[in-house]
């Protein structure tokens, strides 16, 4: 197949060769770079990579307090199912980019090529960017996670401590440098590290959801489970609405599929791969995030402690109430905070591969020192090193905002969302005749389902600018989402 040449930053149509070798007995691969990565990940480490950077029942969890107050358990339950169908959707037209042109640069590589030679410069540009910086709030809103686990962990044996936003900070920055030194020092055991994530997710969310399902003493009534939406909405908003920003929950936690494309140019079988890997991480964590939110409704015999500040860990008193015992809670918090550090490292991973392939096309200040890798240490130390130092300063929001884990959720999915939609508008709008067929292609679905996906993205970003106050609010959310977003241009 003819692939895309990178000549000063620009992806041009040239005569180099997907697997051609050079003068030099580099490999050429997808993106018309040579390799400079060691392809280490099969399927089964990619898809290790993907339910674990996902953590998709320990994220539902986690951020449950994102929603809760959209229509109770009732709407967190309804939210997922629908939130899972709308990535599925986002999940068929991003795996076939990543089946025609696996690169690690993802959805920019992809925009440059689908808007051709005169507006791909510009467009790939600004799409690298907006991708970034959405991932750079995922990374800070997963390490919260992590970060408050860990502090959970203690506060749960420790009575009489009550954590605070600045306990949790510093909980947050040891977090996010203990897994950029993982990153760094010992990249060939970092896919070890996403087995060991995927077996706690599967696991341990297997242990977890049986011990929260048969431990209660006391069951909520199914009716509050499934029937409570219109009594537990307390957003302002009419039913409708409610439940359409409620969905951000469910986004949050089933919306991190682009994570793996970036991981091609270190993947034995990308173009095969990937798209396995995409949709096996979907139908796992959708699986068991809805089985774990389930769980957690029939358990729940207390549902105020769940509608205080979005910046608190109410799972931590949900397992209590389910277990009645400080070492159970400790317990099942224990298997959240390891395999959240797991899926930090998969994330700082994600992240610094998309800001060392921006650098390695000239795409960001400094260039020439971003894209080295380092040849002792296998990885690209600078941009590693780069990411941290930027997460560090986006995970002190919280410290001054009361909403602010709500605020780093929702810039990362409506920011990731937009530069999914870029390649994908500017592919319809090309007739979709710039990519090459690869083992996995929508053919003549294709125009019905990119059509319908962009459809899905604006509204659902729209609503998702609403979060979960009333309209009184409205305003001021969208303009953090969109100063976030103009941030990240």
């Amino acid at each position: 197949m003819e692939a895309e040449k990178v000549n000063g930053g620009i992806l041009e149509k040239g005569d180099i060769t997907e697997g051609e070798i050079t003068e030099q007995g580099s490999v050429i691969n997808a993106s018309g770079h040579t390799d400079q990565l060691t392809r280490q990940y099969g399927l089964v480490g990619l898809t290790g990579i993907a339910v674990t950077v996902n953590n998709a029942w320990v994220v539902l969890g986690s951020s449950i307090s994102v929603s809760i107050l959209s229509g109770g358990i009732s709407g967190v339950i309804y939210g997922l199912i629908v939130a899972v169908i709308y990535y599925t959707f986002i999940g068929l037209s991003i795996s076939e980019f990543a089946s025609s042109c696996p690169s690690s640069g993802g959805v920019y590589h992809w925009a440059t090529i689908a808007a051709g030679p005169k507006w791909g410069r510009v467009t790939g540009f600004y799409t690298g960017w907006i991708n970034f910086y959405g991932w750079m709030f995922g990374l800070a809103s997963l390490v919260q996670v992590a970060a408050n686990a860990g502090v959970q962990c203690y506060a749960t044996l420790t009575p009489g401590f009550s954590p605070s936003a600045w306990h949790v900070y510093v909980a947050y920055l040891i977090v996010i440098w203990l897994s950029t030194f993982v990153v760094i020092f010992s990249n060939r055991l970092v896919p070890y590290t996403q087995k060991l994530g995927l077996f706690l997710v599967v696991a341990g969310g297997l242990v977890t959801i049986i011990i929260v399902a048969v431990m209660p003493s006391k069951h909520a009534s199914s009716d509050f489970v499934w029937n409570s939406f219109h009594e537990n909405n307390l957003t302002g908003w009419n039913d409708g609405v409610a439940f359409m920003v409620g969905i951000l929950n469910g986004a949050f936690t089933i919306g991190t599929l682009d994570a793996i494309t970036h991981m091609a140019e270190e993947t034995k079988n990308p173009k095969k791969d990937l798209p396995r890997a995409i949709f096996l991480y979907i139908s796992i964590g959708g699986v068991y995030a809805l089985a774990f939110a389930i769980v957690l409704g029939y358990a729940i015999s207390d549902l105020s402690v769940l509608q205080g500040n979005s910046n608190t860990f109410p799972l931590a008193g949900i397992y209590h109430q389910a277990t009645g015992s400080a070492a159970a809670t400790f317990a099942l918090l224990f298997i959240i905070l390891i395999s959240s550090l797991c899926c930090v490292i998969g994330t700082v991973l994600t992240n610094c591969r998309t800001y060392w392939t921006l650098a390695r096309d000239q795409a960001v200040p400094f260039s020439n020192y971003f894209s080295r890798v380092s040849a002792k240490l296998g990885t690209p130390v600078e941009s590693t090193l780069f990411v941290a130092v930027i997460a560090s300063g986006i995970g002190a929001i919280p410290l001054g905002s009361s909403v602010g884990f709500s605020n780093l959720t929702g810039s990362f999915i409506i920011i990731t969302t937009v530069s999914y939609a870029i390649p994908i508008v500017s592919n319809v709008l090309s007739g979709r005749k710039r990519f090459s067929p690869g083992p996995f292609h929508l053919k003549n679905l294709g125009y019905w389902i990119n059509g319908l996906t962009i459809l899905l993205i604006v509204v659902f970003d729209v609503f998702f600018c609403f979060r979960k106050y009333s309209r009184t609010r409205v305003f001021s959310e969208i303009s953090l989402t969109v100063g976030s977003l103009w941030y990240a241009i």
